[in-house]
């Protein structure tokens, strides 16, 4: 049988204990009452962590239930993004290197203003680096009980003082009954899942749960051998004190997919479906360094994460109204890039072969006349190498009528980099299309390639006091403060060109101070409006330092500053909510630079929209949920694109969710689907680049065959559309762009005991 929103949100809470009573930004969780009332409750963006309820905030936040995440199915961390209002997600690349945007925020690609944390704590302090984001670093499984996403708000003061999205991933905990699953999941493209979970108690007072998944999978565009391997192992342990709770936790994965990238829109029959890696040109030669060193890498190995995130909590109820919290993290592990990356469009061989006429397959010894689609690709190569440790401290005093917050924030963290990009040569344009010899760029390296090879090793800290306080004016009016001085410190070194000495140097420190201030006005039990102003900032990282070594040299800090407003109306009935949510930001001193050494464009944007979270539930098992966002996006200072739209960022889009639990039989079943429509986007700044809006629909079925038994089964994109997420980020001239994923199906069987 189907477990009851209320049993299960009832059970969370229960088990989260007293974890509710410090600063979290943790924990969220929905309960419903028999009669289908029902109240969320958060303690996300509240220094304090006091639980309280969603319509009683004076913030934008999104919570996601277990059974929520389910229903979405999602591909990659970055698909559960798009069912959050304000954010528009692309994870048409595959399951790493996803690019997410945030009410307006600029950017041109990864996840710059988005931080992942894994039970209140960052998966990664810095929220981009090149060629990694924080979801690269974090996989779905069966060990996460539930998921909160805030934007902006109380963001820049607390945590590691994200302006834009935090979204926050808790982990299931054990109780006194020894409970477990086992999946299976398969799927049209020959997908082979196992996941398994099991919890329960170690000793009086001391929990467990455990749990992770096996897989591998040639991937929804077929290479011909299997692209997408993982595994991922997950333990959390609890200790319940007289005062509070001790938790632990540590999650090790190993698990890259493939790497998919903009496709040649010019050439007939490439759609959705094509993908350009195969069995004949996955093993790749690579040149670099001044002597012209040659490696032979196998690009198979896509993108991914192999390493460890662990970390824990202390909380305790220290008496007269003063509580602590502790939280800390420590993340270390490879985020390697490997892939096929297009150079300009594709062009009949005639124009590229030696003899003007055809062109001899390197694998196959198959001849190609000058009429067949070829275009130019790049063996990349990124070895990434990452570590992290964070801590976040906090005391809070209750005093009846309001509360106060003290937090200290210090976090360390590096990356060791070592790249080859470039490495250009004609390939055959289709699935597994071949590299050409009788082409003087192919055969000659030196002839037409260019390449960027470096060497890095970076290392910062960031160290942050915050202080929050709330106060009820009145029964109905509370308002809120926040203050966080931060200090910033980078030494990042480049060996660029692979030369064997650093030609860029970085001893980075630098200061600043960000704000929030809310006002919330709950003129009903089940019904407000709030204000909020904020100030923030987002710091330089290691790669801003070198794609704008020449103006950090001439003196400029390199920081972005944030300006906020918020002006929302909240309302929560029985079997309804509605969340609306209005917001100004602008973003001062954006540097966005194509490709390396590429000029630098500095920018001041401006945004401004509404984003919509409502949900209704009827009495005969219908329920239906909508979210949406309207916005509009404007370059304000810019030396070539003043008055243009931010690239990238979408006027509208909308998620519709319905479904409907029904009975076949004493078979409970429930039918659901996701609805989804985007706008026009533009690709580029230069707005020259029109990315057509479009829709996807998918469709779902969970069946109960007993107390014990669950199928479940997803077909996304089920009208097949070829929407594309994106053109060509490094030459938007060229026609390219990167399709989401076509119609695919997967199935599961889950046995719980």
């Amino acid at each position: 049988m189907k477990t009851s929103l209320s049993t299960l949100s009832l059970a969370i809470i229960g088990a989260l204990g007293l974890s509710t009573v410090a600063f979290a930004q943790e924990d969220t969780e929905t309960t419903q009452t028999e009669t289908n009332e029902f109240e969320r409750i958060v303690v996300t963006g509240l220094p304090g962590g006091t639980p309280t309820r969603k319509v009683d905030t004076s913030f934008a936040i999104t919570n996601m239930s277990e059974e929520d995440i389910k229903r979405l199915a999602p591909k990659s961390t970055a698909d559960i993004f798009k069912a959050v209002p304000g954010v528009w997600a692309e994870s048409s690349g595959g399951q790493s290197g996803a690019n997410i945007f945030v009410r307006g925020f600029p950017g041109g690609g990864d996840a710059p203003f988005v931080t992942l944390q894994l039970q209140g704590v960052p998966v990664f302090t810095p929220p981009t680096l090149s060629f990694l984001e924080n979801s690269t670093l974090f996989r779905m499984d069966e060990t996460i009980s539930f998921m909160d996403a805030l934007r902006g708000g109380p963001n820049s003061v607390l945590s590691n003082g994200q302006p834009g999205l935090t979204s926050n991933f808790i982990l299931k905990e054990g109780s006194e009954e020894t409970e477990g699953l086992i999946k299976y999941t398969g799927s049209d493209y020959n997908l082979k899942r196992v996941d398994g979970l099991i919890s329960g108690e170690l000793a009086e007072d001391l929990y467990f749960m455990a749990g992770g998944y096996i897989y591998s999978s040639p991937g929804i565009r077929d290479t011909g051998f299997d692209t997408e391997n993982g595994k991922q192992f997950t333990v959390n342990i609890t200790k319940e004190l007289d005062n509070g709770k001790f938790s632990v936790f540590t999650r090790v994965t190993d698990d890259h997919g493939i790497w998919y990238l903009p496709s040649p829109l010019n050439v007939d029959g490439v759609d959705n479906a094509y993908v350009q890696l195969g069995t004949l040109n996955r093993q790749s030669q690579i040149q670099f360094g001044p002597d012209g060193e040659t490696m032979n890498v196998d690009l198979g190995n896509g993108r991914g994460w192999n390493g460890s995130v662990s970390g824990g909590s202390l909380q305790l109820d220290l008496g007269n109204g003063w509580s602590l919290s502790d939280k800390f993290g420590y993340t270390k592990g490879d985020a390697n890039t490997y892939g096929m990356v297009p150079e300009g469009g594709a062009v009949k061989l005639a124009t590229v072969a030696d003899n003007g006429t055809s062109a001899t397959g390197a694998v196959t010894g198959a001849e190609y006349n000058g009429d067949t689609d070829v275009q130019m690709f790049g063996s990349w190569v990124v070895l990434k190498e990452i570590e992290g440790l964070t801590n976040d401290l906090t005391f809070s005093k209750d005093f009846g009528k309001g509360e106060l917050t003290f937090g200290y924030f210090a976090s360390s963290f590096s990356s060791d980099d070592w790249w080859s990009i470039g490495n250009q040569s004609y390939y055959v344009v289709g699935n597994g299309g071949e590299l050409l010899t009788g082409i003087d760029c192919n055969d000659n390296a030196d002839s037409c390639a260019w390449n960027y090879d470096i060497a890095s090793t970076g290392d910062g800290s960031t160290n942050a006091f915050y202080v929050a306080a709330d106060y009820k004016l009145t029964d109905e009016l509370t308002i809120d403060v926040g203050v966080r001085s931060e200090k910033h410190e980078v030494q990042y070194t480049v060996d660029e060109g692979l030369n064997g000495a650093a030609n860029k140097s970085v001893d980075y420190s630098k200061s600043d101070i960000a704000w929030t201030a809310g006002a919330n006005w709950q003129f009903e039990k089940n019904q407000g409006v709030f204000f909020r102003a904020s100030e923030g900032f987002k710091m330089p990282y290691f790669d801003d330092f070198r794609d704008n070594y020449g103006a950090f040299s001439s003196g400029e800090d390199l920081i972005q500053k944030v300006t906020q407003y918020e002006l929302g109306y909240k309302k929560a009935e029985q079997n309804y909510s509605v969340y609306l949510t209005s917001f100004f930001n602008e973003v001062q001193g954006d540097t966005f630079v194509a490709y390396p050494n590429a000029p630098v464009e500095t920018m001041t944007n401006e945004a401004y929209g509404v984003e919509f979270d409502a949900a209704y539930y009827a009495d005969n098992g219908f329920s239906i949920t909508l979210n949406a966002t309207i916005q509009q996006t404007e370059i304000t200072e810019s030396p070539d694109n003043n008055g243009n739209e931010a690239q990238r960022q979408p006027g509208w889009q909308v998620r519709l969710t319905p479904s409907y639990d029904f009975m076949i039989d004493d078979i409970e079943s429930t039918i659901y689907a996701n609805i989804f429509a985007v706008g026009d986007r533009f690709g580029d700044n230069g707005n020259q680049v029109v990315l057509e809006g479009y829709e996807q629909i998918d469709l779902g079925l969970n069946v109960f065959l007993s107390e014990n038994l669950e199928l479940q089964l997803n077909l996304q994109n089920l009208t097949d559309e070829d929407g594309l997420t994106e053109g060509d980020p490094r030459n938007p001239s060229s026609p390219n762009g990167r399709y989401i994923l076509p119609r695919n199906a997967t199935f599961s069987v889950s046995y719980r005991f």
